[in-house]
């Protein structure tokens, strides 16, 4: 007798009556009752960022990636037929490094959380110490995903206030003996850190100084390789990748040299033949299933190299004045939006890139009492390059009027 394949499935959460289903369609009309469903879609701005957002992407972008031998390709283990995907990846590895300032980057981060995560943890090992102290004004989900990571380490999370004038980070009650200090520049409320003379305050400490970055930002920001960091990590969706529901994400991770032999993940270098002609190949590789085993820095990454391609191929179109414009429109139409709600503006004497919170009842952009109870009643607001004057305009006009 077969034994019951629902029998793990409690009675009390099955569908004991039939699904009132419509009767089966033809292929013509089922496409026809897709389209009908589809017109009810809203395709107005929300205006909701918060980790994820709505940049263009150059046409270009998609046809590349959508290319066969990049989209089919697996982990380049044999470097003789892989050399369009390592070259791809050291491409990629090399545009994060002139973005960010730093020295070394790789390619194997699932997300912004997850570097976060495996920047805290290389700092623990390099400092042999258990302690990790961030701010609150880290994305509550970066910090979320840590503290678990953390509670399976044995580690000691400690989360740092925020200025509740300004929406800064407050720094100076580190924790003893502290593995890393980490911020997000700009932080979660779209709030511009000030970082000038941090990082000396932070080493001086013993503790490595950690900045997850909007890497948009840095066509106007200074590059956190200018102002001190050790590890520079963030999520890369915004570069040529689509929001898609919510992912894939891409996360960026790139360290200062002395770093580098702690990065999770594989770093791909460029090298020459027997010949004399550039070739590329896996230079580091360290995760469990290569020959690290349990020595691995990490057990919980992959390669991303197919959104890695979409980054460097959006950074290559763009260039550096690509990547300028699309800031300062940024910039621009969020301070036109500033200054038409000033009355409305958390902090309105702050620095801000691409968000900002404001008081309002009208439901638009995140609800910040979901991460923050004290901040009931406040909405972070995102604007891209994307979103038209005329809209700005009629979401000035609903916030007032609620």
């Amino acid at each position: 007798m077969t034994a019951d394949p629902l029998a793990s499935i409690p009675a009390s959460v099955r569908l004991h009556e039939p699904l009132a289903l419509p009767s089966p369609l033809s292929e013509p009309e089922l496409l026809e009752e897709l389209r009908l469903l589809s017109e009810k879609n809203s395709t107005q701005n929300s205006f909701l960022g918060g980790g994820s957002y709505n940049h263009f992407i150059p046409s270009a972008v998609g046809h590349i990636v959508g290319r066969a031998e990049f989209y089919t390709a697996y982990t380049p283990y044999q470097a003789e037929a892989s050399q369009g995907t390592l070259q791809a990846i050291y491409e990629y590895q090399s545009l994060i490094c002139a973005l960010t300032g730093m020295e070394a980057a790789n390619a194997s981060l699932y997300d912004g959380a997850t570097a976060v995560a495996e920047a805290a943890f290389l700092a623990c090992r390099v400092t042999g110490r258990k302690t990790i102290a961030v701010s609150a004004t880290v994305h509550p989900n970066y910090r979320a995903v840590l503290k678990t990571y953390c509670a399976a380490a044995g580690l000691l999370l400690v989360e740092l206030p925020f200025e509740k004038e300004k929406g800064t980070s407050l720094l100076d009650g580190l924790p003893a003996e502290p593995a890393c200090v980490i911020i997000q520049q700009p932080n979660f409320f779209g709030v511009i850190e000030p970082v000038d003379g941090l990082a000396a305050k932070i080493h001086s400490a013993g503790a490595l100084f950690i900045a997850a970055v909007d890497p948009l930002s840095l066509g106007l920001l200074k590059p956190p390789g200018e102002y001190g960091i050790d590890i520079a990590v963030g999520e890369g969706q915004s570069l040529g990748n689509p929001q898609s529901f919510g992912g894939p994400g891409l996360g960026l991770f790139a360290v200062k040299k002395e770093f580098l032999r702690q990065m999770p993940g594989r770093l791909v270098g460029k090298t020459v033949d027997l010949d004399g002609r550039p070739g590329y190949t896996l230079t580091l590789a360290t995760r469990e299933q290569h020959i690290r085993r349990e020595r691995a820095t990490s057990n919980i990454c992959s390669n991303e190299a197919l959104c890695a391609l979409a980054a460097a191929v959006y950074l290559s179109l763009m260039g550096k004045a690509g990547l300028k414009k699309v800031a300062e429109l940024c910039l621009q139409k969020l301070n036109y939006l500033k200054i038409n709600l000033s009355d409305k503006v958390l902090w309105p004497k702050s620095f801000f890139f691409k968000e900002f919170v404001v008081r309002t009842k009208k439901k638009v952009g995140l609800d910040l009492s979901l991460y923050y109870p004290e901040l009931s009643g406040c909405r972070l607001l995102c604007v891209t390059e994307l979103v038209k004057k005329a809209r700005l305009d009629e979401l000035i006009s609903e916030i007032r009027s609620a």
